[in-house]
């Protein structure tokens, strides 16, 4: 088998395509989670912790000097990009856990037959005594 087809049919096969729609609304996904976080939860934060900007938050460890910036340690990114990393995890967390419930709904659905009438009832009774 040639190298070309080989890689075709893995290109091909449903999981690669799935995975592959998975990681592009995944990437969409952060992105929104991201902009909640920035343009709405961080500012709420930084009216409660008395109008600190996180973004905004680091330590200079080196002044800038003539044309070389300073080299700062930008604690307030890392904070906000914990909190957004916590928010995704949190609404990934709701979303397989809502979509675990609609599959156990499913299953059940599934598994439960109705009982039978009471004439089929009474005729399976019958047929069990004849054979006796």
């Amino acid at each position: 088998m040639s190298f070309i087809k080989e890689f075709k049919e893995f290109a091909m096969k449903g999981n690669v395509v799935d995975m592959a729609v998975g990681v592009v609304i995944g990437a969409a996904f952060g992105k929104i989670v991201s902009s909640l976080v920035s343009d709405v939860i961080m500012p709420v934060m930084g009216i409660l912790t008395g109008g600190v900007n996180f973004s905004h938050m680091n330590i200079v460890l080196k002044e800038a000097v003539g044309t070389a910036p300073a080299v700062t340690l930008n604690y307030g990114s890392f904070i906000q990009t914990i909190i957004d990393f916590l928010i995704i995890a949190f609404a990934i967390f709701i979303a397989i856990k809502a979509m675990n419930k609609i599959r156990k709904q499913d299953e059940k659905k599934e598994n439960t037959q109705p009982a039978p009438k009471e004439d089929i009832v009474l005729l399976t009774e019958i047929r069990d005594l004849l054979k006796k």
